[in-house]
């Protein structure tokens, strides 16, 4: 298990979850009806307790939702049963283990990638989600933005060039927009929400 996964589950015990909304995140909602992705096979990396995931098979997506965290998944498995909607929710880390299911269209990360904090761990990362997704499947991945000037805690924060330089030769970036999380904080803080496209097995030569 590595740090940050550890670290996540020991906040995940204490109930220091900020991240937590308790419903889904509206970057999300607003790239899956504004570039107009249609229902299919998904995986959430790092699905916490289900709110992004329970969303999106709410509206017919066939949704794997996996996370380190046992007392995530089964808080999650609890809101889909509340929910009475179909989710799989397995704890499971992406780096290190086998992902039954795939693969996948379409891939989320609610702040998953910017966990990273060296370019190759940025780049295993990258990798995996990759070797999970169809030729042509989709990443949405939500990440700390580092042009903000923060004074208070936050998610990490990385500039563009971080993900670009990370992405670029396993996807295609469809879209980079400076945003925001959502946030139950009163100054939300800034975030890229980057949708891309798994280049062609054929074109990338490393995937």
């Amino acid at each position: 298990m590595t740090m940050i996964e550890e670290g996540y589950k020991k906040r995940y015990k204490a109930g220091e979850t900020p991240w937590d909304l308790g419903r889904p995140d509206f970057n999300l909602i607003q790239t899956v009806t504004t570039m107009d992705i249609i229902p299919c096979k998904t995986l959430e990396i790092g699905c916490g307790t289900g709110n992004n995931s329970i969303w999106l098979s709410k509206n017919n997506f066939d949704v794997i939702g996996i996370d380190t965290s046992e007392i995530a998944i089964q808080k999650a498995v609890e809101k889909a049963s509340i929910d009475n909607v179909k989710c799989t929710f397995i704890v499971n880390d992406i780096l290190s283990n086998k992902i039954d299911g795939a693969p996948f269209d379409f891939a989320f990360d609610r702040g998953c990638f910017h966990s990273f904090n060296s370019d190759e761990e940025r780049k295993i990362f990258t990798e995996k989600v990759a070797s999970l997704l169809e030729d042509d499947g989709l990443w949405l991945s939500l990440v700390g933005n580092a042009d903000e000037k923060r004074d208070f805690p936050g998610p990490p924060q990385r500039t563009a060039r971080d993900i670009v330089n990370t992405v670029e030769p396993y996807f295609e970036i469809l879209s980079l927009v400076s945003g925001r999380f959502d946030s139950n904080h009163p100054s939300p803080p800034r975030a890229w929400v980057c949708l891309m496209r798994k280049r062609r097995s054929e074109l990338s030569g490393k995937i």
